[in-house]
């Protein structure tokens, strides 16, 4: 057996009662999300094929299949290509708040990683102009880095910033999240205005993120402005939806 695949305890189902009202699926789905909510089964942890585990158990396939959609649908397992039904690492989530993601993983007490996929100067898109307010055609620096959260992919990160920002290195982008560089450059950032939507993946998404083609990704558009109103970066975002989430709360007048 892998390293990280589970090793339940032995009495997890050893009391499935075979001829009781309660389906077998169910008792089954129950054990297995109280061993994963307890810690029995660690984040992480792959599950053995559905076939092996209900040879194990002597069920059925279809029976261990249900079964274990039950606790994907839960959110506490889920499907990943090329590795199998995986115990979820625990989900990202973030408040709505002037932030970064990187800062956001660290007060969650998450390990976060940074892979910087691109680092250039590029000549600004038009739209992202209109959000910089640049010139269409002139310079700007652009960003597109993996985010990952105790070594499983997170989200993609793509940004744009005035050509004023250019010489911020690749090496600190892999150390530090870009709202911690650009405070340490003196740059007070006061405002934002943000968009949080959904789609489905499309191009390389779904291999960086380790998702299933056409699968569903959480977005966020935010413009960040420094104390003088000017802007200082556009970022257009995706996130897994398995593991992130936006928490906010709501105040009524």
């Amino acid at each position: 057996m892998a390293a990280d695949q589970a090793v339940w305890p032995d009495d997890l189902f050893a009391d499935l009662d075979r001829t009781g009202p309660v389906p077998l699926y169910f008792q089954v789905s129950s054990r297995l999300e109280a061993a994963i909510r307890s810690g029995d089964i660690p984040p992480g942890a792959r599950l053995e094929n559905e076939i092996a585990i209900g040879h194990r158990l002597g069920l059925s396939r279809p029976t261990v299949r249900r079964a274990i959609q039950e606790v994907v649908d839960k959110g506490l397992l889920v499907r990943r290509r090329g590795i199998g039904t995986q115990v979820v690492q625990g989900q990202v989530t973030r408040q709505v708040e002037l932030t970064s993601l990187y800062e956001d993983l660290q007060n969650a007490q998450h390990d976060p990683a940074t892979r910087v996929l691109t680092h250039e100067t590029r000549t600004v898109p038009a739209d992202v102009a209109d959000q910089l307010g640049v010139s269409t055609g002139s310079d700007v620096l652009y960003l597109r880095r993996q985010r990952s959260s105790d070594g499983v992919p997170v989200a993609l990160l793509e940004n744009w910033l005035p050509a004023d920002f250019s010489d911020i290195p690749r090496e600190q982008l892999e150390q530090q999240g870009l709202y911690q560089i650009l405070r340490s450059r003196g740059v007070a950032i006061r405002v934002a205005k943000q968009r949080i939507g959904a789609r489905r993946e499309h191009g390389d998404e779904a291999e960086l993120l380790d998702i299933e083609r056409g699968g569903p990704l959480l977005t966020m558009e935010r413009v960040a402005y420094d104390a003088s109103g000017h802007a200082v970066e556009f970022g257009r975002h995706c996130y897994r939806p398995d593991m992130y989430s936006f928490e906010t709360t709501l105040v009524a007048k």
